[in-house]
């Protein structure tokens, strides 16, 4: 008991200065932060979604998602919950005032009160400041929470829309690739009856045709998921989704990356997570709090008397202090579990912000791999369509084998399919580093 009272004084000489000490941040970026040799400057988060996503279709799906996107609703729910538990923390300060009517039968005599009672705690050692403060804190996480969804869900439409250009721009040269193919299989069935083919050149060729268009159903079938997938972000029923056609990936000559500071300031999941810290650290707070009394004011005031005499004006106030001695270790297991928790907290901080420069530096390299594919993707098209035109010609003059010719078509398709992946790539990475940084707000 000794030692709990000796405790419980010196938290008293450090509460004036510990228990109303506001939250101070102090979290700083490491330099290094996105990784060695990133060259620094204005950072592209700083541009509106609506500039950096010029295409007046992909916007007008964007504005839908942000409307009817239900991760988004419950987000905004979350952060109108917390501002009603603000609003409740902030009206704790108030004394509460209760009716207290009361009506008591001894022997033939009834006797009476009406009247009210009020209470009213004193906030001496932060107890209710500490709890407003952490309502506080959560409000400003769950609104920073909002905007993490908000940009994950703009990323989620953006990088949908680029697919299905990709898959519409597949879907286009696996059409024309088939088109070429049945060319290549009536020249065989021709050279097959002119006696210049065997039979089996003709099979190995329409045997061919037919993968490419059972891929082609397969390309289909993920257009139509890739569409639902979208749907389901927009908030609507499956359907058709309209869009312009693909065009090519060319990275921006500067990509602003910013400082490492910027990437704590414009990360919505950095900061909601910093809020975490803020609250950890006011629930410690609180939880020194419980060490020291409870001072309480109170009163009740009314009209008393025995039914069929005249009533009199009855009141009494009181003020009361109580000080926890034995809490079964609840009080000390609380704010050691509240310490615990804080440091937590810190240490989600830290994983959120190595994490979010980790993600920053991988999508710089896909940018500038992107870049440097297109240019080899470009010239090897160039080079498989000669080959391509070259041994179909060939073919129709009888010096070349199908097997030539199924080869250089089937290259010529993947190079071309590669390309337009590689264009998906690039614009994909693109997009995830603006959200990444901290962009896809208003």
């Amino acid at each position: 008991m000794k030692k709990y009272l000796l405790l419980s004084a010196m938290l008293l000489g450090l509460s004036g200065c510990a228990l109303y000490k506001q939250y101070e941040s102090t979290s700083k970026a490491p330099e290094a932060l996105m990784g060695e040799g990133v060259e620094a400057g204005e950072s592209m988060a700083a541009v509106p979604w609506r500039t950096f996503f010029p295409d007046a279709m992909l916007q007008a799906l964007i504005q839908e998602g942000l409307e009817h996107n239900n991760n988004l609703k419950i987000s905004a729910l979350n952060m109108e919950i917390a501002e009603v538990s603000l609003q409740t923390a902030r009206l704790a300060w108030l004394p509460s005032l209760n009716l207290t009517p009361s009506l008591q039968y001894q022997g033939s005599a009834a006797s009476y009160n009406a009247g009210a009672a009020l209470q009213w705690d004193l906030d001496f050692f932060g107890g209710i400041t500490s709890r407003r403060r952490q309502a506080k804190a959560l409000l400003a996480q769950a609104k920073d929470e909002k905007t993490a969804v908000q940009t994950r869900l703009v990323a989620d439409i953006a990088n949908g829309y680029h697919m299905l250009q990709m898959q519409d721009r597949q879907l286009d040269l696996m059409d024309q690739a088939i088109v070429l193919w049945e060319q290549s299989l009536a020249i065989q069935r021709t050279l097959m009856e002119n006696g210049k083919a065997y039979s089996t050149s003709v099979n190995q060729m329409e045997a061919s045709l037919l993968e490419v268009r059972a891929q082609r159903a397969d390309l289909a079938n993920d257009m139509r998921d890739t569409e639902n997938a979208l749907c389901v972000l927009l908030g609507r029923t499956p359907g058709h989704i309209e869009r312009e056609p693909m065009a090519h990936f060319i990275l921006p000559a500067e990509v602003g990356v910013g400082f490492p500071g910027d990437l704590l300031r414009n990360r919505a999941d950095i900061r909601a997570a910093e809020h975490g810290i803020e609250n950890a650290y006011y629930v410690q707070q609180e939880a020194l709090s419980n060490f020291f009394p409870k001072i309480t004011l109170g009163g009740n005031i009314g009209l008393a008397g025995v039914i069929g005499s005249p009533a009199g004006l009855a009141y009494s106030a009181i003020a009361s202090l109580a000080q926890p001695l034995f809490g079964q270790g609840r009080i000390r297991g609380n704010y050691k579990t509240a310490q615990m928790r804080q440091e937590q907290a810190r240490e989600q901080f830290i994983g959120t912000v190595l994490k979010a420069g980790s993600e920053v530096n991988s999508l710089i390299a896909d940018c500038e791999t992107a870049a440097r594919k297109a240019e080899i993707f470009g010239r090897q098209i160039d080079v498989l369509q000669k080959a391509f035109d070259g041994t179909h010609e060939l073919m129709k003059n009888g010096k070349a084998n199908y097997l030539e010719v199924i080869t250089a078509q089937e290259a010529f398709l993947k190079a071309q399919l590669s390309e337009v992946a590689n264009t998906f790539n690039g614009n994909q990475a693109l997009i995830n580093l603006y959200i990444a940084l901290g962009g896809g707000v208003e």
